[in-house]
């Protein structure tokens, strides 16, 4: 026997916040990741990211979720109350208005999708990422029931009713943190961790003009003031690689790719988003194919330094 084999690089993967447009891209992203023969050790993700990193780590079939998502309506993930939002603005002067949809039916959703109900459950280790309204801390959950904490993980301020756990309220983990690259990297001592970044890039000018004739303009602005930061691992190009900050020595493969937009909560061009993320995904890493699954040290000349935070 020969003592001396190397094991198989241990992967996890990071999914970041990106609204509807992100739930699509990343269900490409792990269709991509399957086809291409890569196993996952642990899952991470933040908002769109946690929903389809949920579902991915609760072990539903992947190809299932990408007709579920590719069927989904509007209403079972989004139900504003015009109603009751006109009725709280002239009755109450929006006391105790919290959001213009429940997140009961993102939730009903959610639990249908899922394949196991708790964390613990999960075929894969899955942490979800979100914020704290109380103490405006960042909160990566790790146990207890799945679908409360992914949708909390998802619910976008103002347009949803904060999520509340053990006495706690939670909102949207993008604005805190767009993909959660602490939650999951030394964790789970992994050797590579390949983070799928699809959250709204900061627009021009012309891109302005262009957005205040688009259905739901006011969301689209709200994104990108919320989110549109971009994260120490980020470059310009679809591809970077990093290595992880905390000190473990993980190679961090970054994938920010070049997709259709689609504006929330509008799900028309879902198919095409999924199939552009799949097919990118797979063009960028099939050279490194080799490297991912057998020796990721053969991967350190391409790591780059990230950009000194000013």
């Amino acid at each position: 026997m020969n003592t001396n084999k190397k094991s198989a690089p241990k992967v996890g993967i990071v999914l970041s916040s990106g609204g509807i447009r992100g739930a699509y891209a990343h269900t490409g992203f792990i269709l991509a990741l399957q086809q291409l023969g890569i196993s996952i050790s642990a899952v991470s993700g933040c908002s769109a990211g946690a929903l389809v990193g949920g579902v991915f780590a609760s072990g539903k079939n992947m190809q299932a979720w990408s007709e579920a998502m590719l069927n989904v309506k509007q209403k079972q993930f989004w139900a504003p109350s015009w109603t009751g939002f006109l009725w709280s603005l002239v009755t109450k002067q929006w006391k105790g208005f919290t959001g213009m949809s429940s997140t009961e039916p993102a939730l009903k959703f959610c639990k249908q999708q899922l394949q196991v109900q708790t964390f613990s459950e999960c075929k894969i280790p899955f942490s979800a990422l979100a914020k704290n309204l109380a103490t405006g801390e960042k909160k990566i959950f790790t146990q207890g029931e799945l679908a409360p904490r992914i949708v909390a993980s998802s619910a976008i301020p103002v347009f949803y009713e904060p999520v509340k756990i053990d006495d706690n309220y939670y909102c949207d983990g993008a604005l805190i943190d767009l993909a959660p690259t602490d939650a999951i990297c030394c964790t789970h001592d992994l050797d590579i961790l390949i983070i799928h970044h699809v959250a709204q890039r900061s627009a021009d000018k012309s891109e302005l003009k262009k957005i205040m004739h688009q259905p739901w303009t006011l969301v689209t602005i709200l994104n990108m003031l919320l989110y549109q930061q971009r994260p120490w691992y980020l470059s310009e190009k679809p591809l970077v690689f990093r290595r992880c900050p905390c000190g473990c020595g993980a190679i961090i493969i970054v994938i920010e790719p070049d997709l259709p937009e689609l504006v929330w909560p509008i799900t028309n061009t879902g198919s095409a988003i999924m199939q552009t993320a799949r097919q990118q995904t797979d063009e960028l890493l099939q050279p490194y194919l080799q490297a991912i699954k057998h020796d990721a040290s053969s991967m350190t000349h391409l790591i780059e330094d990230a950009p000194a935070k000013h």
